[in-house]
């Protein structure tokens, strides 16, 4: 059966509980008393959840209304939002760019407005992608920070459940909500350091947008930024693969993402056991950077956001994730918000900060923006 589906994102909507803050959900979180079917026909008659996910069961108990659950890329698995079967949800500031994949629906009514904040979830950049293309602001907290219990696939080592929101004071309050401390206003700005690894143009842009910002970067590079993202895209195939390859014989999961489901069969002990290894020498070099400066900053994308049409084949725009999904890899808690337009379309920074530090990083995104609106 289709789902019910509507163009700003929302798979089915419903009120839970009441409070002073209301939140979607990503169709990969179970909800007590209805489907998890992460935008795939194979699971559009699995059986209802009879819990909620750990998260959002946290939300609830805390006092936030939940309003509804958001469609995505297919399984989780892309990078564009695109999915004929559930449904692309129109990027409200953008509607002629992708939404972003794969939390697509919680970017797109956030950014549209018709929740305060959202969940999603982030494997390879699936929070902070969607959010600089629909110009939000998108947390991956680090590796482990949020429970993943309730969340499909059940087994990642590189998922983890993030937020959307369209003001930093309300990344704050969802955090508090769920146990995560932030920490008291900032006065004076950490020491940040710049990578500059995207398109000159995107580079030079956030670099001004700092400047304006009464921030000077010192500049600095991770040599491991390139394998990390090579690295990480090997092992979500092994464990994507893994998860999702039983709903292959329905013949009933997209042709793109059962090409990408397939291609996890293929990687080698050998390919996973020197992924592995990267894992272990960019979390160091990570690491170590991050202990002689608080903040690492670069572009959360590339490149600029496509249009639909030129995102027509989800496979051609994988790279699109290649300064995101390296910490996934090392665990790192990361955050991205908009910097402006480039040519009409939306770039954003992304921010990295120590591990347990996923407060730092909404401290520093309230500072910024707090002098973007002077």
């Amino acid at each position: 059966m289709q789902p019910v589906y509507e163009s700003n994102g929302f798979v089915e909507r419903f009120n839970l509980g009441e409070g002073d803050l209301s939140f979607a959900v990503k169709d990969t979180l179970n909800v007590a008393g209805h489907r998890t079917q992460a935008g795939c026909p194979a699971l559009a008659q699995t059986p209802a959840a009879t819990q909620h996910a750990s998260v959002v069961k946290t939300l609830l108990v805390s006092g936030c209304q939940l309003i509804g659950k958001t469609t995505l890329h297919e399984l989780a698995f892309g990078v564009t939002g695109i999915n004929t079967w559930g449904g692309t949800p129109i990027n409200p500031l953008y509607p002629a760019l992708i939404p972003g994949g794969s939390s697509s629906g919680s970017a797109a009514v956030v950014a549209a407005g018709e929740a305060d904040f959202a969940l999603g979830t982030d494997t390879g950049g699936s929070v902070r992608m969607p959010a600089a293309c629909c110009g939000i602001l998108g947390l991956k907290p680090g590796y482990g920070v949020l429970s993943r219990d309730g969340v499909l696939p059940a087994n990642s080592s590189l998922d983890c459940v993030g937020l959307f929101a369209r003001d930093a004071q309300v990344l704050r309050q969802a955090l508090k909500r769920l146990n995560v401390p932030v920490g008291p206003t900032l006065v004076d700005l950490p020491e940040i350091a710049f990578i500059a690894a995207a398109l000159p143009e995107i580079d030079a842009q956030l670099r001004q947008f700092l400047a304006d910002a009464n921030v000077q970067p010192r500049s600095t590079a991770l040599n491991l930024l390139s394998d990390a993202h090579h690295a990480g895209i090997a092992i979500i195939s092994h464990e994507n693969w893994q998860a999702f390859s039983p709903l292959l014989a329905s013949g009933e999961v997209s042709a793109d993402v059962a090409t990408r489901i397939r291609a996890g069969e293929t990687v080698s002990a050998q390919a996973l056991d020197d992924a592995e290894n990267v894992r272990q020498r960019f979390t160091a070099e990570v690491d170590a950077l991050l202990e002689t400066t608080p903040l690492l900053a670069l572009a959360t994308l590339p490149e600029l956001p496509p249009t639909l049409v030129e995102a027509g084949d989800p496979l051609s725009v994988v790279n699109l994730t290649r300064l995101v999904r390296p910490f996934n890899l090392s665990g790192h808690p990361a955050l991205t918000l908009p910097a402006g337009e480039l040519h009409g379309r939306p770039i954003a920074l992304q921010l990295v900060a120590r591990k347990g530090a996923e407060g730092l990083l909404v401290q520093v995104a309230e500072w910024l923006t707090a002098r973007r609106r002077r």
